[in-house]
């Protein structure tokens, strides 16, 4: 049905010979996953002068942009940055979540209606099925459909839903092959130059490398030790130290766990990007084409070592030289007036909250498993049946069939929920689905809920906790290795929006921006209706220069 309507489109915009006049031939969007805004400044001394310093200096630095919704996850990191708009509306409202009709856990991209192309695994069952508003990219196609769009990630969902339902390619790492996929929804088949990409056998090539520090680690003084308590393990790993053997490190059972989670993932997407330009013939014409990259292991690496390990701050040196490099080839091929990027991150992150608590500062965990169980069977007591069904992503789901035959209300028992949940150590607010709907308010929290919660996906109670701290099961030394990212505040929230190329002045500008800004900004720049559930504002200063 898509490739149907995708050919009915086609047809009624060519006979309308639609072409875009000044836009930018080729638009570049790059998001970094997991990266925080300070990290432009804390590694600024290092970086080399053609990659981050580059957009910074010569483009448009947005140094005040926030996301203005809860949970700050990829997936809806992702769909908002490319519908313009906020989970309320897309419906991608975390990386997955409870399905109260089926009682599974569910990806956010995952659609058991395709199948996997160029793998014989399942890690291609996925599309933008659960994906309800539009992007940019599929409103550029509506528009003028000569157009091509491609987009590519290690993760799934970072290359699904930047690329949107009329995507010309969108493709993603496969674990078990070490193979760029897709899915059915996409390709009846790979593209010969994917296939032929694949043949290189670069992730291979990688697992017999060694991964070192750019610089002498002793000049790493914008970092923590190298031999940090907070740090997980990479890989097989014995300790969390430079230099790491991938080969030595490499589990055997899941070998590329370990590539995804070194520099040498990103120089691989940044090869599979420049093919895709050279092999698509994207930037060739007066229709402008897009190019959605979402470098992935910037967030794999950093769950396991924390915003001020070494490890972070070489992957950030080392995605620099690949930045660099991506914009040298799109000078050389595409032309140096005849591109666009922007450059932001899906959502940043927490400190590890045991280094804050061991140096004095908010933060901490809360381990939930006990007060969980207590809950269950207060709920029990209180209403004469169990009623909580799961917690996930800082939600409680409630059993609606149970509750419906009890003869009882929904609100009720969520209210109840609510006021206990409120009770537990380090809970800043805990909001019902009914307060939500319901309340006028100018609770800055609850208005960041608001616009996180999609009521087929979300949960009937929501959590926030206080600052600095995150939600685990129960107590453990691995529980306080590492960290996340989700929450309403500035850690998670605040990330970088760089902007470089044709039309871009060099600027910066300082006002508070939302993530939904970006793509009403694209829709000025490509001349294209606002997409269907667009709520951001252009960023007047780009487009008045």
């Amino acid at each position: 049905m898509k490739h149907i309507l995708f050919i009915i489109i086609f047809g009624v915009a060519s006979l309308l010979n639609a072409q875009q006049k000044k836009s930018p031939k080729l638009v570049v969007g790059i998001v970094v996953d997991q990266m925080s805004y300070e990290y432009l400044y804390r590694f600024y001394d290092k970086f080399g002068d053609d990659g981050f310093k580059l957009m910074m200096n010569e483009g448009t630095n947005c140094r005040n942009m926030h996301y203005n919704y809860v949970p700050t996850f990829t997936g809806p990191g992702h769909a908002s940055i490319y519908t313009g708009s906020t989970p309320s509306n897309h419906g991608i409202i975390a990386n997955d979540w409870y399905h109260r009709s089926t009682g599974e856990v569910q990806n956010c991209v995952a659609d058991s209606s395709v199948h996997t192309i160029g793998s014989t695994s399942d890690n291609g069952i996925f599309s933008p099925l659960n994906l309800k508003a539009n992007t940019i990219t599929d409103q550029l196609k509506l528009t003028y459909p000569a157009s091509k769009v491609v987009s590519v990630s290690i993760k799934e969902r970072g290359a699904i839903l930047p690329g949107g339902h009329l995507s010309d390619g969108s493709y993603w790492f496969d674990y078990t092959t070490g193979d760029f996929i897709t899915s059915s929804f996409f390709k009846e088949k790979l593209p010969d130059w994917v296939t032929k990409f694949n043949a290189t056998r670069f992730p291979d090539e990688s697992l017999k490398k060694t991964w070192k520090t750019l610089y002498p680690i002793e000049e790493y003084t914008e970092s923590g030790p190298d031999d940090s308590p907070y740090e997980q393990l990479l890989g097989e790993s014995t300790k969390p130290i430079f230099p790491y053997n991938l080969g030595e490190i490499s589990p055997e059972a899941d070998p590329y766990s370990v590539f995804t989670s070194s520099p040498f993932a990103n120089t691989h997407l940044t090869n599979f990007a420049m093919k895709a330009i050279k092999s698509e013939e994207m930037g060739k014409d007066n229709q402008t084409d897009v190019l959605c990259i979402s470098f992935s292991s910037t967030d794999i690496l950093g769950h396991a070592f924390g915003p001020y390990s070494v490890e972070i701050e070489d992957m950030y040196l080392r995605l620099d030289l690949e930045i660099a490099r991506l914009i040298k080839y799109l000078k050389d091929t595409v032309g140096d007036n005849e591109f666009t990027i922007f450059l932001t991150a899906d959502h940043a992150v927490v400190p590890v909250p045991q280094y804050m608590l061991d140096n004095k500062l908010p933060g901490g965990y809360m381990f939930i498993l006990d007060d969980y169980n207590q809950l269950k069977t207060d709920v029990s007591d209180k209403f004469g049946a169990e009623l909580l069904l799961k917690y996930n992503n800082n939600s409680i789901y409630i059993d609606h069939n149970k509750i419906e035959e009890l003869e009882i209300e929904i609100k009720d028992v969520s209210a109840f929920v609510a006021s206990e949940v409120q009770k537990w150590d380090h809970v800043k607010r805990a909001y019902t689905a009914n307060q939500l709907y319901t309340a006028s308010s100018d609770d800055e929290w609850m208005d960041m809920v608001r616009k996180g919660y999609y009521v087929s996906q979300s949960g009937d109670v929501l959590i926030i906790t206080q600052p600095g701290y995150l939600i685990k099961t129960e107590d453990n030394s691995d529980a306080r290795k590492g960290t996340e990212h989700g929450s309403v505040f500035n850690y998670d929230t605040h990330v970088p929006l760089l902007w470089y190329g044709k039309n871009i002045p060099a600027q910066e500008i300082h006002r508070n921006l939302n993530i939904t800004d970006i793509s009403a900004t694209l829709t000025q720049l490509l001349y294209v209706q606002s997409p269907n559930a667009l709520t951001g504002k252009p960023i007047l200063e780009i487009l008045d220069k």
